[in-house]
């Protein structure tokens, strides 16, 4: 993935290629390697490495007219160095780039490399889409557009086209920002560059073999489902699977609450998503999970929240009697209270996470917390979803 390659998506053969590349990378730094002021690898060292990678970079562009100053201009070799960094076999320590000894063992398990390579992607906007002039709104999210990406296609029974890829980066990357005032030039111009990094994104992962393109559409490999599984904690036959109880708390008359079978390796944030569905939220307000005095949660510089991507619920709940809390609408307060009721095993043919039973509508969005509901439900106003619409 060099400098001259096509930002449009071709098939690619899954290969070692990625492997060899970050493993002779790392071979090359040895026992150190120094740094620029700016923390990039010396033009040097980059007019060799460009050689040795071959990383398909072009050294000098349009026969020498145009001299490469700085191995920030070498795409490919960015990409080897970001990526070596971001799966933590090398780092940098005081203006050096020296191997991360206790990581050294990836580079002789290829599959546990490739793995890692995988699961660290998301994290590789600054090598993959430019800065600067032509910089996409997409390099400030470009963890987040990955991972919708990848998430959507897994969930279309892992294919999903170009085309409806790139319509979901733009609505990812444009969420935060009011673009009323802009242009129909600048707009058309903007989403050009964001189809270009989306694109560049897929096209790695498909060197990577994670995903192989066809007919304007992109399709997970057997090797990038089987990940996916993993990351998202899916569950197979004899998995473990917690079956929960899941209460609205503050409400009576009929109580509402849910029960749902859920896989024991699924991360907090797709439970979020469930209970969403089974209880018939919105989503439209902030949420928290809360355990043994800690909160998990998205992402957030203003919340003091875990990382809830990187919580599996088996983290917490382990045994039949425990218990998890779930905050929904910080203003309104929906409490919810998780227990575990059976340690289960998933059936085949049964996919999870599936909701069993279920009693009471769930309140409207907005109402003002079980108070508000209650008042409501007082003056015979018409209220909620059945929980039997979601299953």
């Amino acid at each position: 993935m060099g400098a001259s390659a096509s930002v449009e998506l071709t098939a690619a053969a899954v290969d070692d290629e990625p492997l060899r590349r970050l493993r002779a990378f790392v071979s090359w730094v040895g026992s150190g390697r120094g740094l620029t002021q700016t923390g990039r690898v010396r033009l040097a060292d980059a007019r060799e490495l460009v050689a040795a990678l071959e990383t398909g970079d072009e050294l000098d562009p349009m026969g020498g007219k145009f001299q490469t100053t700085s191995s920030a201009e070498l795409p490919g070799l960015t990409l080897v160095v970001e990526w070596a960094k971001a799966c933590r076999v090398v780092r940098v320590v005081h203006g050096r780039l020296v191997p991360v000894k206790k990581n050294a063992r990836l580079l002789d398990r290829p599959e546990e490399l490739w793995r890692r390579m995988f699961e660290v992607f998301p994290l590789l906007g600054s090598a993959l889409c430019p800065d600067g002039w032509g910089e996409s709104l997409m390099r400030r999210h470009f963890e987040q557009v990955v991972e919708a990406v990848l998430l959507e296609a897994y969930s279309r029974e892992g294919r999903i086209a170009i085309a409806d890829a790139c319509e979901l980066a733009w609505e990812i990357a444009t969420a935060p920002y009011i673009l009323d005032g802009a242009t129909e030039q600048q707009l058309t111009t903007w989403r050009a560059m964001n189809d270009r990094d989306l694109r560049r994104a897929l096209q790695t992962l498909a060197w990577l073999g994670a995903l192989r393109a066809e007919g304007g559409a992109v399709t997970l490999t057997e090797r990038g489902l089987d990940e996916m599984k993993r990351a998202l904690g899916d569950a197979v036959p004899g998995d473990a699977v917690l079956q929960l109880k899941i209460g609205l708390s503050g409400v009576t008359g009929p109580p509402v609450w849910r029960r749902l079978l859920v896989p024991a390796d699924m991360r907090l944030d797709r439970l979020h998503r469930a209970l969403q569905v089974a209880m018939g939220w919105d989503d439209y307000h902030l949420h928290a999970f809360s355990a043994a005095g800690i909160d998990y949660g998205p992402v957030d510089p203003e919340l003091d929240h875990r990382d809830e991507r990187k919580t599996p619920l088996k983290r917490l709940l382990r045994d039949k009697g425990d218990r998890l809390r779930y905050m929904y609408d910080f203003g309104d307060g929906w409490e919810h209270e998780i227990v575990v009721e059976k340690l289960l095993r998933a059936e085949p043919g049964v996919r999870y996470p599936v909701c069993v039973a279920g009693k009471g509508r769930c309140p409207p969005e907005d109402c003002g917390g079980p108070w508000g509901y209650a008042s409501l439900r007082d003056r015979g106003v018409g209220i909620g979803v059945g929980w039997d619409n979601f299953v």
